[in-house]
């Protein structure tokens, strides 16, 4: 946008468009009519285009209006959440921001997000809590846990769900198994052998979604072994009980190593949840922050490229 488009003006547009009249809008804003009429005008000789039609039968926005009224509502919100959020820094007065986590989460995500949360908001506390999704996500409704970082999928319709990262499922297997001399596995290789899984209860709907893209590439199905955290199930391969899948960045135990599978896209997808009606003052910065880096990323990333915690920075 033009160096011109400052705060006063995109207040004028918003009022003159609210109000589809330069007389109510000078009104609203304390302005004389003609003064407010000439800034408007002004404008739009600099910026080359008309943001207004105006006729006898009063004001209409023009589309390339339309495009600077949405940037002008989003840019004057973003200012006074900045200036309520820098006020409240100043005088100590943000809450902690209570971060909820599954164990299936990459744990260097959750330490990278809570050192660029506190270079966001210096001297500004996140309490930290473990737990299943189901309980995370119950804590979040009951209003005790502000925001979580949880394994996809989640319901959107009640929570906000912003992906984070995303990394390749590959199969976990023992360093003494001989497929471990083949660089990458066959679906032949695995059939009947996937038998660690993590435990339904844990996330059911990841669970159902792991379970459809296993029948999908034909793989016999053979759940006789659930784990409740990432630790169980590296315990349960290594003693014998079969091969598990697991997100490629997850840190393995000595004895253990991992192996890409072929002909399949399939990923460990990570978010970002609040509930929607969530209030905690840094929510809407950690939202754009969050949303743009994942949209940067998502255009260089090429599909089932791993996207590592440490490239997913809160930008300020």
């Amino acid at each position: 946008m033009s160096d011109s488009l400052e705060f006063r003006l995109l207040k004028y547009i918003v009022a003159v468009a609210e109000t589809s009249n330069f007389t109510r809008a000078a009104e609203r804003l304390f302005l004389a009519q003609p003064s407010l009429s000439k800034q408007i005008r002004d404008l739009e000789e600099e910026i080359k285009f008309p943001i207004f039609d105006r006729s006898r039968d009063g004001v209409r926005i023009t589309p390339a209006g339309e495009m600077v009224l949405a940037w002008a509502k989003e840019t004057l919100r973003a200012r006074e959440e900045l200036v309520e959020m820098a006020r409240a820094v100043h005088l100590g007065e943000v809450p902690p921001l209570r971060l909820g986590f599954s164990s299936f989460v990459n744990p260097t995500l959750i330490q990278l997000f809570h050192s660029k949360y506190e270079s966001m908001f210096p001297r500004c506390l996140i309490h930290l809590a473990g737990g299943d999704p189901l309980i995370i996500l119950e804590r979040i409704n009951q209003r005790a846990l502000d925001c979580a970082i949880l394994p996809m999928p989640m319901d959107s319709m009640v929570f906000y769900v912003q992906q984070i990262s995303q990394s390749p499922l590959v199969v976990c297997l023992r360093c003494d198994d001989p497929l471990t001399s083949k660089t990458k596995l066959d679906i032949e290789d695995i059939n009947d052998k996937i038998k660690v899984f993590r435990d339904a209860g844990v996330h059911p709907a990841a669970h159902a979604r792991l379970i459809e893209m296993l029948e999908e590439a034909g793989i016999n199905l053979h759940s006789e072994y659930s784990a409740s955290t990432p630790a169980d199930m590296q315990w349960m391969v290594k003693a014998g009980y079969g091969f598990a899948l697991i997100d490629q960045a997850t840190p393995l135990d000595a004895g253990l190593t991992t192996r890409p599978i072929s002909g399949v896209d399939w990923t460990a997808d990570t978010a970002f949840v609040h509930h929607n009606r969530a209030d905690h003052i840094a929510l809407p910065f950690i939202e754009r922050s969050l949303s743009q880096t994942w949209r940067d990323h998502s255009r260089k990333t090429a599909p089932a490229q791993v996207v590592r915690p440490e490239q997913l920075k809160l930008l300020a």
